[in-house]
């Protein structure tokens, strides 16, 4: 499942398939699961998102755009080094919308 943001002038592509948890964890050693928790956990008590938050924010947008766009540069910090800002705020709900969206076309119900 593709989306494309806009991020400050440049159009940037996210892209989430059965593969982005594998890829995260290869990646960066950490479980995506347990990183979208805890954004999602920052996010809703309306506080300052803690360090893991933001770095698992950072990782998570990374590796959804390198999905889409292999081309990108190879490290999340060259990556992120291509816009002025970057706001959490501003993308989370956007790329967490691409995630719930992808779950839920991957979940089907069981007969009974």
């Amino acid at each position: 499942m593709d989306k494309i943001l806009t991020i400050g002038d440049k159009e940037v592509g996210f892209r989430v398939t059965a593969s982005t948890p594998m890829r995260y964890r290869n990646r960066f050693g950490r479980d995506i699961f347990d990183d979208l928790m805890s954004i999602k956990n920052d996010f809703t008590k309306d506080e300052n998102f803690t360090i893991k938050s933001l770095e698992a924010f950072e990782y998570l947008s990374y590796i959804m755009a390198k999905q889409y766009d292999p081309s990108i540069p190879e490290t999340p910090e060259d990556w992120l080094d291509e816009f002025e800002a970057f706001s959490i705020y501003e993308y989370l709900p956007e790329i967490m919308d691409l995630w719930v969206r992808n779950e839920a076309t991957t979940s089907t119900a069981k007969k009974k």
